[in-house]
């Protein structure tokens, strides 16, 4: 377990690892290697059991080259119990590895039950039931359901990632709605950059970040702008069309500021012709690994780490 200030654990695993990559461990079944969906683990294995070796393969291949990885919840929770048990493993062997991690689980509610969600979700090891780092939350419920979340991040260490321009088509839909000249999502950034500034560590960012898509670059450049003290979480590389070019302005002039996911375009690079000739899939995810590693160095000033 660790209370230190989630920013300076960030900040201490990007240098070590000299970039910003984040891995997204997203299993789907009818994607997993035919060799591992084809085994019989134990009797009575179950997928789950078959999705937990999986991310235990990715994460043994990925934790040298990468500072965090984000198990995505949803995929473990439509196995029912089994595949919340199995979660939990994963996310204590990641840990275990030295990897930041990230929830992707966009929680919220109002009152005690945002408060269960924080002490469920936020503090490291042992400081919490879940283990994690941090969590990627909801503020659609008003600034009130987020404070409990702060409360939680400041007595644990831990860190939240604000939803604020998402990756996804139709995230227009509200985020783009303006009232009084000021996008919705503009809003809820200069709230992020409220509550960031007040809980910044030695690097200048603080506990509270905010997610913002690769897919949009020209909106990610002015949030950088509009949150000088959050850490952006940028989702939308690879497979859903972002390049390396399209997060240069998530960064700032030293590296930091911005972590940057990929999930399918890594863990499933064993289906890409680009790495057929490689005998065991694990490598494919280790050379799809290294390839973004190095595209993002070449193209943003990650390079100065």
């Amino acid at each position: 377990m660790s209370t230190t200030h989630f920013s300076s654990r960030l900040v201490a695993a990007i240098r070590e690892k000299k970039n910003a990559v984040c891995v997204g461990l997203d299993p789907r079944w009818q994607q997993l290697p035919g060799i591992l969906r084809q085994q019989r683990v134990d009797i009575g294995a179950t997928r789950a059991v078959l999705y937990r070796k999986f991310c235990f393969d990715i994460i043994d291949a990925v934790a040298p080259l990468v500072p965090c990885v984000k198990p995505q919840a949803a995929f473990f929770e439509a196995l029912g119990p089994q595949g919340m048990v199995n979660l939990h493993e994963v996310v204590k062997y990641a840990t275990d590895k030295g990897l930041i991690v990230i929830m992707d689980g966009k929680r919220n509610d109002i009152g005690s039950t945002a408060e269960a969600y924080a002490e469920a979700y936020l503090g490291n090891g042992s400081a919490s039931p879940w283990g994690c780092d941090a969590l990627t939350v909801s503020p659609y419920l008003g600034d009130d359901s987020l404070g409990p979340f702060l409360v939680r991040c400041d007595l644990v260490g831990a860190g939240i990632f604000v939803l604020v321009k998402t990756s996804n088509s139709g995230s227009g839909f509200l985020q783009d709605l303006k009232i009084d000249e000021q996008s919705i999502a503009e809003r809820v950034a200069n709230w992020v950059q409220k509550e960031s500034a007040k809980r910044v560590d030695d690097s200048g960012y603080g506990s509270v970040g905010a997610v913002v898509g690769a897919t949009y670059p020209d909106e990610l450049a002015s949030m950088r702008a509009r949150m000088p003290n959050a850490w952006i979480l940028i989702p939308g590389y690879g497979a859903q069309g972002g390049s390396a070019s399209d997060v240069a302005a998530g960064f700032d002039e030293k590296g930091l500021g911005a972590i940057v996911n990929s999930s399918r375009g890594i863990i499933f690079a064993f289906d890409s012709k680009r790495y057929a000739k490689l005998d065991k899939w694990q490598l494919a995810i280790e050379s799809a690994t290294k390839e973004m590693i190095q595209s993002i160095r070449e193209n943003t000033s990650q390079g100065k780490l």
